[in-house]
């Protein structure tokens, strides 16, 4: 078989392309992008958002805060020390709305994510 007979499906398969952009991507990119992926998420979930009223819903809240703490947890030691320190901050902030918005608050050191942080205040 020659060359011209062998299609080049890597102009027409996006899988082949998404492939290949992944495999580009710093393992910090991706780390810090699921993060703030999360972060956003439980923001709006804690009714930091623009419509609380229709947005809030601290059970999913609490899940994607718990998702979070595990993710910068493992992946401090992984990112530098500037990446983890605002993702930290993001944590604490959302974990404080958390508690803030909640009618009932957890115990310190039982809230979302506190296992992975430890008690915030």
């Amino acid at each position: 078989m020659n060359d011209e007979t062998v299609p080049d499906t890597s102009a027409t398969d996006p899988a082949a392309d998404a492939t290949r952009d992944i495999a580009d991507v710093a393992a910090v990119e991706v780390i810090t992008t699921a993060a703030v992926h999360l972060l956003s998420a439980a923001a709006v979930k804690v009714g930091l958002a623009d419509d609380p009223e229709s947005q809030i819903d601290l059970d999913e809240a609490r899940k994607l805060i718990n998702a979070l703490a595990g993710l910068i947890t493992a992946g401090a030691p992984e990112v530098s020390d500037m990446h983890a320190r605002s993702l930290r901050d993001g944590l604490r902030s959302v974990q404080l709305a958390f508690r803030e918005a909640s009618q009932f608050p957890d115990a310190p050191g039982q809230g979302p994510g506190e296992k992975y942080t430890g008690p915030v205040n």
